[in-house]
């Protein structure tokens, strides 16, 4: 929970009520955990799947010993092999990912047994699902768009590239667009109009995310930047694994930097459906997708030196702006 803070965009500012702000904290947590579960990042995977009922995780394996017969004379090992090689996961590990992401759908199902007949529905396991519950039955949010999100982990499990743009978007429904679609259900605005401009902005905010973290992408083995733009700029992978960006990374990057404010620009409007709180709330994930696109472009569109990081004064400002223009 405590990431919640490192995103690009306010979870659950101060100025929301604090009911309001507990509702959006609660979907977070569900949202981190998934994403943690999906890329491996638990913090404790032995003790989620005790109580998850899943077989415990496989044993870390060794390094490799390196071998000394292979070396070039006057050179090691890492100056020979050029760049890192990605830290893949193992079979066995990819299949306690799967089986805990199978785990948190079956707990899903208690979320909306207990939720519908708290009596004799079994409670969730997972204290990041228990207040689901409550929450479900308040607003009377339906599954589809957090099995979405578990879907989005599993995909990630299996599909490391992404031939062209509309794989992109594609992958993006399931792992962007329920988070928005929650929001507006829980403030009890969801029409097909404010979807629909929700999901533009919400897509907008995963591409700007995946350009800030190219690296940390590939290290996992994976690339969200579409083949074929790859092959448009003549950018290869190794390209990507260098330690700053050439001038065709950079100019792939604008590319898709111009695509995401495209679509922010499409859904900015959303923020000027609604009043109060809620617009000052969307105001500040739109400006969130805004300031990180300004960050990335500031850095020169060179995402491998450094991850380019919205600046907050920035974010704040073009809050503001978004809010007071309604877009």
């Amino acid at each position: 929970m405590a990431k919640a803070s490192a995103e690009n965009f306010p979870v659950a500012p101060f100025f929301l009520p604090a009911a309001w702000r507990d509702d959006l904290m609660t979907v977070y947590g569900f949202c981190r955990l998934v994403d943690d579960a999906g890329d491996g990042d638990l913090a404790d995977p032995a003790g989620t799947a005790a109580l998850l009922g899943v077989p415990a995780p496989p044993e870390p394996s060794a390094p490799p010993e390196p071998s000394g017969a292979s070396e070039a004379p006057g050179l090691t090992p890492s100056a020979q092999s050029g760049p890192p090689a990605p830290d893949l996961p193992s079979p066995a590990e990819t299949a306690f990912r799967l089986a805990l992401l199978d785990g948190l759908d079956h707990d899903l199902d208690r979320v909306f047994e207990a939720a519908l007949d708290p009596a004799r529905g079994e409670a969730p396991r997972h204290p990041l699902l228990r207040p689901l519950v409550p929450l479900v039955d308040r607003h009377g949010l339906t599954p589809e768009p957090f099995r979405r999100l578990i879907e989005a982990n599993r995909v990630d499990q299996t599909t490391t590239r992404y031939r062209d743009y509309d794989e992109l978007i594609a992958y993006c429904t399931l792992s962007a667009d329920p988070v928005g679609r929650l929001v507006l259900a829980l403030a009890g605005f969801a029409t097909p109009e404010r979807i629909a401009m929700s999901d533009d902005i919400c897509r907008a905010l995963q591409i700007v995310e995946h350009l800030q973290d190219v690296a940390e992408d590939l290290a996992r083995g994976r690339i969200y930047l579409p083949a074929e733009d790859l092959e448009r700029f003549g950018v290869t992978e190794a390209d990507l694994a260098a330690p700053s960006a050439g001038a065709p990374v950079r100019e792939l990057i604008r590319f898709e930097a111009d695509r995401a404010r495209t679509l922010l620009d499409r859904g900015a409007p959303l923020v000027g459906t609604v009043r109060g709180r809620l617009r000052l709330l969307l105001a500040g994930f739109t400006a969130g997708g805004y300031a990180a696109l300004a960050a990335v472009e500031d850095a020169g569109y060179d995402v491998l030196a450094q991850q380019a990081k919205p600046d907050k004064r920035r974010l704040a400002a073009k809050a503001a702006a978004i809010f007071a223009k309604g877009r």
